[in-house]
């Protein structure tokens, strides 16, 4: 079974950094893909940045390219996003997904497992 724990939200100034992460664990996640996705109140789910575990390619939302970076550590099994420059506008829930398809799909719906997300808020 398959479970992904999310941690590392809190508040923050705008302009500020902070890092999220994401503990994956019950299978052997070498050729999964990772993604991460966020949820303001009242909005869709909406992509923010994926990474293959395999090859390490990435791709990231126009909203937060240049700003968030995503990565992973094998050894510890978690997928990071590190986000700087943050602004109001990235308050959301922030939440992890895994699938076993190795793609960078930027679709909520080709993601199998799901984190239960880790609050992150921005203040201006």
């Amino acid at each position: 079974q398959v479970q992904l724990a999310e941690s590392g939200g809190g508040l923050v100034q705008a302009g500020g950094s902070l890092r999220v992460s994401c503990v994956a664990s019950g299978r052997t996640f070498s050729s999964y893909t990772m993604g991460w996705f966020r949820q303001a109140p009242g909005k869709e789910r909406e992509f923010v940045a994926v990474i293959s575990w395999r090859g390490g390619a990435t791709r990231y939302a126009d909203s937060v390219k240049g700003r968030f970076t995503i990565s992973t550590d094998n050894a510890k099994n978690t997928v990071y996003l590190q986000m700087n420059s943050l602004k109001p506008e990235d308050t959301a829930v922030y939440l992890c997904a895994a699938t076993p398809r190795d793609n960078l799909w930027t679709y909520a719906s080709r993601y199998d497992y799901w984190g239960q997300g880790t609050q992150v808020t921005v203040s201006s």
